[in-house]
């Protein structure tokens, strides 16, 4: 992976480059899902975790959980969840914009006073292609995509995913692996606006690494197929 295919992971629609990594112990917890996917996610969360060299924790001593999954069927199951628009600003405004446009999946960020990750939301609207998704694909694929905040457009053509032809196993993209250990890197900062970042994460990228996978036997590349962006909202 080039520089310049880094920086493009990072890069806003507007074109401005904006990295952040979390920067406090993640406390995972999830909604809406039979207890048999509980432990998917979870331990997808738990791999992509290990191979940052971040933390997890059983709560976050500000939010108790900092890390929130949400599954459901339609968007406007969220107006009745209690106390989420305390979570997520206009959430009316922001249910219906994402039935305008179909999504099915949405995150949003909240940051510190240093500019790292300090919670991350994350709804999943099961249905259509999503639906169809094995739950350890779509674990790992939400899982990278919490470690980090990316750029809009990261995986809109392809997914952070691959299979192992051999056995049909779903791993993360050696290429991105990469990328998530070396964002991690501790004299890295938790978050930078300078493109010049993306040339120290490249810097990094020669270490091996130990790459996650899912026991899954569909292409990862279908997680990517429904996919509406990742958004960001700050503290």
């Amino acid at each position: 992976m080039s520089p310049s295919e880094i920086e493009a992971l990072f890069t806003r629609p507007d074109g401005s480059y904006a990295f952040a990594r979390w920067g406090r112990p993640i406390a995972p917890i999830v909604f809406g899902v039979a207890d048999e996917t509980l432990g998917v996610v979870k331990g997808a969360i738990e791999a992509v975790v290990t191979l940052a060299g971040h933390q997890m924790a059983e709560t976050d001593p500000e939010l108790g959980s900092n890390l929130m999954f949400f599954f459901f069927r339609e968007w406007d199951e969220l107006l009745a969840v209690p106390d989420l628009d305390r979570l997520i600003p206009d959430l009316g405004d922001v249910v219906t914009r994402l039935q305008e446009a179909d999504a099915s999946q949405y995150r949003a960020f909240r940051f510190d006073d240093h500019g790292a990750i300090q919670a991350c939301f994350v709804f999943l609207r099961m249905s259509g292609a999503m639906a169809k998704l094995p739950a350890e694909t779509l674990a790992l694929t939400q899982a990278v995509q919490s470690i980090l905040m990316w750029g809009d457009k990261a995986f809109a053509e392809m997914s952070p995913l691959a299979v192992i032809p051999e056995s049909g196993a779903t791993i993360l993209r050696p290429d991105i692996a990469g990328v998530v250990a070396a964002a991690y890197d501790r004299m890295l900062p938790v978050a930078a606006v300078d493109p010049s970042h993306a040339l120290r994460l490249f810097a990094r990228l020669q270490s091996p690494i130990e790459i996650p996978a899912a026991e899954a036997s569909e292409d990862g590349s279908a997680a990517s197929s429904a996919d509406a962006g990742s958004a960001g909202s700050g503290s």
